[in-house]
């Protein structure tokens, strides 16, 4: 079999950013790497559970919902695919994750979508606290983030 394209990308030189893993079509799928693959440090699924609920239900609530394909975590734990129409810019992309993690880090009140069986496979396993640190580190890496900046690092 072929080896698909994530599994192509030199994960020794990944470090945390945001990048353009693969355009299919219409569809742009970014890479929003939040910790350095392979140095010991992962998301915990936890707050890697609580992220992924805040940040689907934030930028689907956007102007943007009509573009949003997908948002979840990296098996690895070590961030988010992120996968949008081409309607909306990258600076827009770029954007909308910078104001998606200013809302995560800053979130207080009961996480969407988690309530009890009916709403969620995993209601228990949540953690809020980490969900915003995660945020408020990752909107560090990329506060000042810039479409040249999108492409993954080469050797």
């Amino acid at each position: 079999m072929e080896k698909i394209t994530s599994f192509c990308i030199d994960h020794d030189i990944l470090g945390k950013g945001m990048y353009i893993s693969r355009i299919d079509s219409d569809i742009i799928t970014y890479d929003l790497r939040m910790v350095i693959p392979n140095c010991g440090t992962y998301l915990d699924n936890d707050g890697l559970h609580t992220f992924e609920h805040l940040f689907a239900t934030y930028v689907r609530n956007t102007k943007y919902s009509d573009d949003i394909v997908y948002a979840g975590p990296m098996g690895c734990r070590t961030g988010f695919y992120f996968l949008v129409r081409d309607h909306m810019s990258k600076k827009e992309a770029i954007t909308l994750v910078q104001d998606t993690m200013k809302f995560i880090s800053e979130f207080e009140g009961e996480i969407p979508g988690a309530q009890e069986s009916k709403e969620c496979g995993n209601y228990l396993d949540h953690d809020l606290s980490k969900a915003k640190a995660y945020a408020k580190d990752y909107l560090e890496v990329i506060k000042d983030w810039t479409e040249e900046q999108l492409a993954y690092p080469q050797r």
